[in-house]
């Protein structure tokens, strides 16, 4: 874990808010010159703090889907079938997270579909044709409460 002073927080708050801010603005309200904000910035990308820059679309504006969460259950939790299940799952373009999780399943997918006949079409024949498959469990999400992107910088305990 990389040490960030308050500082560095508060330009990755405002990074997060909008990555399109610019030195200038982001200087202004620091109260600080642009030169260290800059150099900052530059250390967050090489250190990997800064993964990459996206734009955030608004799914609903684009096309009609439906987002499913998926728990699946691995017939085997060997280590190299873990790994085989998550790479084969990295190539799939309907899952948009994916997690393993400790519990009752071995991974947790966020998948998003056109409508009902894609996500069948997906969970038959994408998801459980994978080798070693054992359970899917889909819960179907009816309304978006709360997304966001933005990751809190919490504080270090000690």
């Amino acid at each position: 874990m990389i040490k960030l002073d308050a500082t560095d927080k508060r330009i990755l708050e405002l990074l997060q808010d909008n990555a399109k801010i610019n030195v200038k603005e982001m200087a202004e309200r620091l109260n600080m010159t642009k030169t260290p904000i800059y150099e900052r910035i530059k250390r967050y990308e090489r250190e990997g703090i800064i993964e990459k820059y996206v734009a955030i679309i608004n799914r609903k504006k684009v096309s009609a889907s439906i987002v499913v969460f998926c728990s699946v259950s691995l017939e085997t939790q060997k280590l190299e079938e873990i790994k085989l299940f998550s790479e084969a799952i990295a190539d799939i373009p309907e899952v948009m997270q994916c997690y393993l999780m400790g519990g009752a399943n071995d991974f947790l997918l966020k998948v998003v579909v056109k409508d009902l006949n894609a996500y069948h079409q997906f969970s038959s024949g994408k998801l459980a044709a994978l080798p070693n498959v054992g359970q899917i469990k889909s819960t179907f999400v009816l309304d978006e409460v709360k997304r966001t992107t933005v990751y809190p910088i919490l504080e270090e305990t000690k």
